[in-house]
């Protein structure tokens, strides 16, 4: 397994991280700070629409493509290296066309399902 980064000097290749996802959509965490958690995800296909009431919610792709699908504005299409942010309450729903690793920042009480 893979160090999970935390409040003290460290750092992790995301490489090693990569390497142990197998399941789609099954977020794994990989650092801590302040009260933010950073996951690592394999995206596969598209989710299920779903909102968080409370939080905002980053997204940076490690490699892929990713479009997160928005109900009541233009999708967000991230390339590798590119991040993208959704505000709280926004509907919306990730998709990919092939296997895309995520790497979500967000507050540690947000339930990646969705409030809703």
């Amino acid at each position: 397994m893979f160090p999970v980064l935390t409040n003290k000097a460290m750092k992790l290749r995301i490489e090693e991280a990569v390497a142990v996802l197998k399941e789609p959509w099954s977020p794994v965490e990989i650092g801590w700070f302040n009260d933010q958690v950073i996951r690592l995800a394999l995206f596969r296909g598209e989710y299920h629409w779903h909102i968080h009431e409370r939080e905002d919610e980053a997204f940076l792709v490690h490699n892929g493509k990713l479009t997160i699908q928005l109900r009541d504005r233009e999708n967000i299409v991230l390339h590798a290296g590119e991040m993208g942010v959704v505000p709280k309450g926004t509907e919306h729903c990730p998709k990919c066309e092939k296997d895309t690793y995520v790497l979500m920042i967000e507050p540690a009480t947000l339930q990646s399902e969705g409030d809703r």
